[in-house]
């Protein structure tokens, strides 16, 4: 099986991709940015077969070429701008033409191809201002109200990757992403908003102060979770929707977090904010979002999710100390 991802040296992208590797796949990665060296020497260890691609998602010629040339049998998009504001003021046509323009370039040369299957990875930042109410995001219930650019165009991607796979009968599966954090998280260029646990983490690492807005409570994902989710939708023998919440239904807060680095990191020191304090962790939203309903993907796929807040940090603590990372 040879499946193609876009953005694969992107975080998501390589956690799913060492992922299918290790299962003995071939794996065509797409992206402007060459892995991570450390990455790299983890997929040469692993059975499959992973092929590098330097390109650039709004290059439709290329992605034709790459499609052409490797004949794919599955499609992942994951390339997209996870931007923060002022990259919003800065750029906002680059957000588009990656996060909508790119997808559907890939779309297009994956049904030149003959591709027999896409899942596109979007977000539950589509779900937007609806994340302030005090019940489960649904997929076919709850309304898009995203509210940044990077969720506006998500949610135009959807809506554009649907229309565009019904013309050229490509089936098509959509899988909005939690929040994400674990393994290969990193500061891309293209991913202004890490992760609350990551920017934690580098502090308790480094015997810092973590200073936080508030205790932060959500259904954070670990990525582990993530892939396993993908792969889910990616390999069921049907769908019996068209999108799917990913996520894995452990909520907990960042202040969780703390107190269980703190166990690990003597020298770590975190608290909430005082009244007029600046906090150095960045939640980049000023609310905590509901949590999204995970039933669908797990009564479609029989996926389990594995990682609440002591499976993730064990395990993303062995990933980091065992890579050097």
């Amino acid at each position: 099986m040879t499946t193609f991802i876009t953005g694969s040296s992107g975080f998501v992208g390589l956690a799913l991709a060492e992922r299918l590797l290790a299962s003995g796949e071939t794996v065509i990665g797409f992206d402007r940015s060459a892995p991570r060296t450390q990455a790299s020497q983890a997929f040469a260890a692993l059975p499959g077969r992973f092929v590098a691609l330097s390109g650039d998602v709004r290059d439709a010629d290329a992605l034709r070429e790459a499609m052409h040339t490797h004949r794919p049998s599955r499609l992942v998009t994951l390339a997209a701008i996870t931007a923060d504001a002022p990259r919003e003021r800065q750029m906002p046509q680059s957000i588009f033409e990656v996060n909508v323009g790119g997808v559907l370039a890939a779309i297009t040369a994956a049904a030149d191809a003959g591709v027999e299957r896409i899942l596109h990875g979007s977000s539950g930042s589509a779900y937007g201002s609806s994340g302030r109410a005090p019940h489960p995001l649904l997929e076919d219930v709850t309304l898009l109200l995203p509210e940044g650019l990077y969720g506006i165009s998500k949610r135009a991607a959807e809506d554009a990757a649907m229309r565009l796979c019904a013309l050229h009968g490509v089936p098509l599966v959509i899988g909005r992403l939690g929040t994400c954090f674990g393994p290969w998280e990193a500061d891309s260029g293209v991913r202004d908003t890490l992760s609350a646990p990551l920017q934690v983490l580098s502090k308790a690492r480094c015997g810092e102060t973590a200073v936080l807005p508030r205790a932060g409570r959500r259904d954070w994902l670990y990525v582990r979770d993530a892939v396993a989710a993908l792969i889910a939708l990616l390999e069921a023998p049907r769908w019996s929707h068209s999108i799917y919440n990913l996520a894995a239904g452990f909520e907990w807060s960042v202040a969780d977090w703390c107190e269980r680095l703190a166990q690990r990191y003597p020298a770590f020191a975190w608290r909430v904010a005082k009244q007029d304090e600046a906090p150095n962790i960045e939640y980049f939203a000023d609310y905590d979002r509901a949590s999204m309903d995970n039933a669908r993907l797990i009564a479609d796929t029989g996926f389990a999710p594995r990682f609440d807040l002591t499976e993730a940090e064990a395990d993303f603590h062995h990933w980091t100390t065992s890579l050097g990372a």
